[in-house]
């Protein structure tokens, strides 16, 4: 069984950046599509971006495209997102999660692991 532990999480001015670490440990990490969701105070869960443990190929959602960077060392098993140029609207608790082809659905059929969640607060 997969277990994520996310860090990295804090507050930040509009315009800095962070980057946000999920340490990855159990199951058979290769086979994972990784991913970071965000849900912000009263909304729902939403996709961020996402790679292929094997091979790297990624995707953002349009909100963060540009700003965003997902990333993973397979030496340390960790999954990263760094993000710049941050606004306001990114506020929000960053989960990182490990599944399948459809991780973007948040269906349980697609998602086998959820982290515990980290908080990033941008100020303006």
């Amino acid at each position: 069984q997969v277990q994520l532990v996310e860090s990295g999480g804090g507050l930040v001015q509009a315009g800095g950046s962070l980057r946000l670490s999920c340490q990855v440990s159990g199951g058979t990490i290769s086979s994972y599509l990784m991913a970071w969701f965000r849900q912000a105070p009263g909304k729902d869960r939403e996709f961020v971006a996402a790679v292929s443990w094997i091979g790297g190929s990624t995707i953002e959602a349009d909100s963060v495209k540009g700003r965003f960077t997902i990333s993973r060392d397979g030496a340390k098993n960790t999954l990263y997102l760094q993000m710049n140029r941050l606004k306001p609207e990114d506020t929000a608790v960053y989960y990182c999660a490990a599944g399948g082809p459809t991780i973007q659905t948040m269906s349980d059929d697609a998602v086998d692991a959820w982290g515990q969640g980290t908080l990033v607060t941008v100020s303006s």
